[in-house]
């Protein structure tokens, strides 16, 4: 039985002070391994040339298979595919496509007239190319802009006949809510990889607000135990508990690669990754 892999998702940094905490972060989880490692793009696109110039300094100077987002927003088809050929041209062949949100404050999402309408097109035009393993979104919980309950595996199953080969899903808090998904989509013939993300717990308040934004249901269970915590000072340990506890129950239902979002932290994704026995030395230490 092939062992489990792990890939981590990164973001640009926009300041000094960042850009040490992203490095920092990465020399920490390097060093577990990653099968790839992704870097994202932003609201609006407004970090489009910080995720470049990531992109290539990862892939260059870190000799990490780097995965690059592509979102629709505020780009027009032909600007969108010449950022994909830089990419291709600087030796990037996996990217995640997504529709990408709004600027903040834009309200909903409207594609420029001669722009992507949606995932689906963006797929559609980057597998064309050739040049790329494309990597789509998937929900577990129902996206808040989703029409219908049945909505978000009726367009995930438009972006893997499109051309996607993979999706990687939002975070949530329960094992089953991505289990049940999964059988959906495979009820639906989807039959393409569907990699479950996972957000250790850095902060719990700005995580139930980054819940709240996308959808994610918040078990009420999870609210009373980090209170207790955090009046016991013991966040960390909980968080790790739980995200542990959420992996380790996928891997036994037969996840075969686990996408940390890091928020270029390293600790706990770095704690959980070696509380699963997923590091590359984990073996090694057991027999010695």
């Amino acid at each position: 039985m092939s062992r489990p892999t792990i890939s981590f998702e990164f973001f640009p940094p926009q300041s000094l002070e960042a850009s040490f905490r992203l490095w920092e972060t990465v020399n920490t989880l390097s060093h577990l391994d990653p099968s790839f490692v992704s870097v994202t793009y932003g609201a609006g696109g407004n970090t489009r040339a910080l995720t470049h110039e990531a992109v290539e300094t990862l892939g260059r100077h870190m000799g990490l298979n780097v995965a690059a987002h592509l979102t629709c927003v505020d780009a027009t088809r032909a600007e969108t595919l010449a950022i994909a050929d830089q990419y291709a041209r600087a030796g990037v062949n996996r990217i995640v496509a997504l529709r990408g949100d709004p600027p903040k404050g834009a309200g909903n999402f409207k594609a420029l007239a001669d722009g992507f309408a949606n995932s689906v097109e963006l797929v559609t035009a980057l597998a064309d190319t050739g040049n790329f393993e494309i990597t789509v979104g998937a929900y577990p919980d129902t996206h808040p802009e989703a029409a219908h309950d049945n909505a978000d595996i009726d367009w995930l199953k438009r972006k893997i006949d499109a051309g996607a080969s993979n999706a990687i899903t939002q975070f949530f808090f329960e094992a089953e809510a991505f289990l049940r998904f999964r059988d959906r989509c495979t009820a639906a013939g989807i039959t393409a990889e569907i990699i479950p993300g996972i957000l250790p717990i850095e902060n719990w308040r700005g995580t139930q607000r980054f819940a709240k934004c996308c959808g994610a249901r918040v078990p009420n269970e999870l609210s009373a135990m980090f209170e207790t915590a955090e009046r016991d000072g013991r966040t960390d340990l909980l968080a790790t508990a739980i995200c542990t506890e959420l992996c380790s129950d996928l891997l036994d239902e037969g996840a075969k690669h686990l996408h940390f979002y890091t928020l270029n932290k390293p600790g706990l994704t770095r704690d959980v990754v070696h509380a699963l026995g997923l590091a590359p030395d984990a073996s090694l230490a057991k027999v010695a």
